[in-house]
């Protein structure tokens, strides 16, 4: 099995030196976790590869297992340059999600130690929104390795806020949902009332603002 994943890791990788002119050596990949849910931040996560060599598999986060994430990231955090973005609740309800993604990504690649050359960014964001030469890779999470290696860093560590919010909010199961308008994270909403957290320019909360009430703890 482990075998199969180097093949596919470097099958990944050939993808992405394939799409990038040659005179680019620092290339980072970008991607986020966190534009859907009803409650929490947006991550961004900026990798440039030290080596393309993985014992783990590297994928879309997704599509990876939660053991499996959590080793892969310890790999990627020790063979690679890893910078982190985080944007709040409070910038995207006044930008938009958009907006704040990219503000995020931004924030990721002035996290790094180094100064990448290139950007492969997973999604259909424009050269226009970043100062350095890009492209867009619809899907690059499942095509590039340092896209697939963003998008672990960044759930992986999204994942991790929104644990520690679920000990600040206990009723509404950020452990389990992540953020995410579930059934039961939008009926604990409308029982409990909105966290500093809840995005109020998502639906169904914008719809419903007027009519919810302010969490007031245990």
């Amino acid at each position: 099995m482990q075998k199969s994943w180097i093949r596919h890791n470097l099958k990944l990788h050939r993808f992405e030196v394939s799409v990038v002119p040659q005179r680019f050596k620092l290339i980072a990949g970008l991607d986020e976790s966190g534009r859907g849910p009803l409650a929490g931040p947006v991550v961004a996560s900026a990798v440039v590869l030290r080596k393309s060599s993985f014992k783990m598999k590297i994928f879309d986060c997704k599509a990876l297992s939660f053991s499996q994430r959590q080793k892969a990231f310890g790999e990627i955090v020790k063979q690679a340059w890893v910078g982190i973005g985080i944007v709040d609740r409070e910038i995207i309800d006044a930008k938009n999600i958009l907006q704040a993604t990219i503000i995020a990504m931004r924030k990721s690649i002035t996290d790094m130690n180094i100064k990448p050359e290139y950007l492969l960014i997973d999604g259909r964001f424009k050269q226009k929104d970043f100062v350095f030469p890009s492209k867009a890779v619809i899907k690059g999470d499942r095509l590039c390795l340092s896209i697939a290696c963003a998008s672990i860093v960044a759930k992986v560590v999204r994942d991790n806020l929104m644990s520690y919010y679920h000990r600040l909010y206990p009723e509404y199961g950020f452990n389990r949902h992540r953020g995410y308008g579930t059934k039961k994270h939008i009926q604990a909403i409308r029982k409990y009332g909105l966290t500093a957290i809840h995005r109020l320019s998502f639906r169904p909360i914008s719809e419903e603002l007027n009519s919810l009430k302010v969490y007031q703890g245990r």
